[in-house]
């Protein structure tokens, strides 16, 4: 068969790209190693209760967020319901308890009044990231290498500019004094990465800066409604979707990408199905594409120097868990609390708590009941409790130590969970862990990554390898190409991918 586009694998990346590809006319085939689209923005079902694998809130959506505009075209915003979270983030060490909101102006009197000798930098910090994600998204992506001839560019855009190379620890160390105060506003850190003297600064901002101007929100019924959405606009305009399917090659002829050579996942050699395409989209692991999906030798070196050596990010680990009855009930209003262990005194620390025993290690807890989620029975309700972990504390595991370390890992934040929330311990109906090697397992992401390489400022942004690679007729759109991983990176990889095809077709 013959197909204007071939897209490998439904993450959001790839969604966006054939939802927006097929309104636009294209013939599209998605092939989808998984039953179901979304990659880690999926739902899946326990005992009455729907799970979010991913999604604790998407950010943005104010009028200087870009996926308005994609929204708005894929009519996303009229047939799923957008639910406003309460607040940012609730920040929890004993001695400190303090509530961010989502909202720039009244974060900035919170933090001033906690700490009224950092004004100064308070303010200077807000100004500094609110700026840079404006810059940022001022300049046309297409337009980007055009605005950084000009010599005026650097009067357009001063603190991207001066602050591109430079990380979030480095601009936080500069501005205060106050440890507490750093911890604070680094609270959130493992939305992005473990170490802020490694992070990108323009990245952060651009994700920080956006849920401070727009506000944090959850799909009702859990990211698995925009994944469906938009798997369902493919199919309502022509295109194909095909689930259960390996792509186990693309085709190379005469340098340029041609098509697919795709198999059902339980097949066994030989049994091979081919799709040509004009044009190749993967949104799957880059290192995998180069690695396993590329057979043309030449063709793979010309990649794997585009990609250079990038480092890959850490992975998360989460519990799921179904409660008897609604959270508020038991005392808790907050929907996002982040827990840091007394012992940490400095944000130099916070890549170490990374890696410590889950019952010191940086934790955050998401209560669902505190919106209408749309993800529990009536009179029940649903939370998770993640932090970030390593596939290499598990894939050297035999099965029996898999399962053993599993439950420790979920008694010992049940526990965590429980010393603040008392009882709720006893109202926990259901639990079940998700380890990295879950995440490699349904989304084959190396080392169990969720995030894709690391968002640190060699590889942060437009640093990232281009949508459009170095292959002919071959494009990327996924979190491990530019801009970056997270739903918004993911959802605006797919447009961008999608908008240089259709200026090329």
């Amino acid at each position: 068969m013959n197909y204007d586009v071939i897209i490998i694998g439904a993450g959001l990346g790839g969604l966006t790209a054939g939802a927006k590809l097929s309104k636009e006319g294209k013939k599209v085939l998605l092939i989808e190693q998984h039953n179901i689209p979304g990659g880690c923005a999926t739902t899946f079902k326990r005992k009455g209760f729907k799970i979010e694998v991913g999604l604790h809130m998407i950010d943005g959506l104010d009028d200087g967020d870009p996926k308005l505009k994609i929204f708005n075209e894929l009519g996303v915003l009229d047939n799923l319901d957008f639910k406003r979270v309460p607040e940012f983030y609730r920040f929890v060490k004993p001695g400190l308890d303090i509530t961010i909101p989502d909202d720039y102006e009244k974060a900035i009197n919170i933090l001033t009044e906690r700490f009224p000798a950092e004004k100064k930098g308070i303010l200077k910090f807000f100004k500094i990231i609110l700026a840079l994600r404006k810059e940022v998204f001022k300049v046309p992506r297409q337009k980007w290498l055009y605005w950084l001839s000009l010599p005026l560019f650097p009067f357009r855009c001063p603190n991207l500019m001066m602050r591109e190379n430079e990380t979030v620890g480095k601009l936080i160390d500069t501005l205060f004094k106050d440890e507490d105060l750093k911890l604070v506003l680094l609270a959130n850190l493992g939305y992005y990465h473990n170490n802020p003297h490694t992070m990108s600064l323009s990245y952060y901002s651009v994700a920080q800066g956006s849920f401070f101007r727009g506000g944090g929100y959850f799909i009702k019924g859990g990211s698995q409604m925009l994944s469906d959405y938009l798997a369902s606009i493919i199919e309502d305009h022509g295109g194909k979707i095909i689930y259960r399917h390996m792509v186990n090659e693309i085709i190379i002829e005469n340098g340029a990408a041609s098509g697919v050579k795709y198999s059902k996942k339980s097949a066994t050699e030989g049994e091979q199905q081919i799709a040509y395409g004009k044009y190749i989209v993967a949104n799957a692991a880059l290192p995998n594409v180069i690695e396993e999906l590329i057979k043309d030798k030449q063709a793979q070196t010309k990649l794997a120097d585009a990609a250079g050596n990038p480092v890959i990010a850490p992975s998360i680990l989460s519990v799921y868990l179904g409660f008897k009855r609604p959270l508020k009930e038991l005392g808790n209003n907050i929907y996002s609390t982040i827990f840091y262990d007394e012992s940490i005194s400095s944000i130099s620390e916070l890549e170490k708590y990374h890696y410590m025993d889950l019952s010191k290690r940086v934790c955050i807890f998401v209560d669902y009941s505190q919106i209408d989620s749309g993800l529990a029975p009536d009179g029940k309700s649903v939370g998770v409790f993640s932090a970030m972990d390593y596939i290499s504390d598990w894939d050297t595991l035999t099965k029996e130590q898999y399962k053993e370390k599993k439950e420790l890992a979920a008694q010992t934040l049940i526990d965590r969970l429980n010393k603040h929330i008392p009882g709720i311990k006893d109202e926990i109906e259901y639990y079940e862990v998700a380890t990295p090697t879950t995440i490699r397992r349904y989304t084959l992401n190396p080392q169990g990554t969720a995030y894709g390489y690391a968002q640190i400022p060699s590889q942060a942004g437009r640093k990232r390898m281009k949508i459009q690679s170095p292959i002919p007729n071959l494009f990327f759109a996924s979190a491990w190409t530019e801009p970056g991983h997270g739903f918004t990176g993911a959802i605006l990889s797919g447009n961008w991918c999608a908008e240089d095809i259709l200026r090329k077709a």
